[in-house]
């Protein structure tokens, strides 16, 4: 019988990525000492961890790609959703070429993700065409938001905040960049 369950964590051990850190739980016994059992958390971790950290930088740099050689297309061919919002948003550049031209840095800017190509200026065209984005809620914020309240997000708005996880995916990406190339600098904290 259980009586009292303690996960014993050694942070340093965690944030290393040790496979071992959770082979198991302590847990007291019947008999009132604490015994180590085996635990099926550890073996997934021992397994699940290094593939994890092997394939969720690929597996997220190709899920950039994706989306932004998709989107862009859309908007190349004008069949994108967004053409309405982007036109409003910068209403002094006209939306015939305007789209257009930015469905294929958008398209440029996937394959650069895809192939690893200029990953550093690639990155930088992605934040600034993300910054873009966000103009929504200062120039037009009646599209943005509900009742003009900020915390009330419309489709609109809730499409341009979710923009932040693709800025932080990006941010991912970039500090892995001298890593994809197999040279690791070292920064003191």
């Amino acid at each position: 019988m259980c009586i009292g369950v303690s996960i014993d964590l050694n942070l340093t051990a965690w944030q290393r990525g040790d496979a071992r850190l959770l082979d198991g739980f302590r847990h007291k016994g019947a008999s009132g000492e604490y015994e180590v059992m085996t635990s099926l958390i550890g073996r997934l971790d021992a397994v699940l961890i290094p593939f994890l950290q092997r394939w969720s930088l690929p597996a997220l740099r190709w899920s950039l790609a994706l989306v932004f050689i998709w989107f862009g297309a859309l908007k190349v061919f004008g069949v994108s959703p967004v053409v309405d919002l982007v036109a409003s948003t910068v209403y002094w550049v006209d939306p015939e070429w305007f789209v257009p031209v930015l469905g294929v840095i958008e398209v440029l800017i996937g394959i650069g993700l895809a192939a690893r190509i200029g990953l550093r200026i690639v990155l930088l065209a992605l934040i600034a065409q993300m910054l873009g984005t966000f103009l929504v809620f200062l120039l037009l914020p009646e599209v943005a938001f509900q009742d003009g309240n900020p915390l009330k997000l419309t489709v609109e708005g809730e499409f341009v905040l979710k923009n932040l996880v693709l800025l932080s995916a990006a941010m991912v990406v970039g500090a892995e960049v001298d890593r994809s190339r197999g040279t690791v600098e070292l920064v003191d904290a």
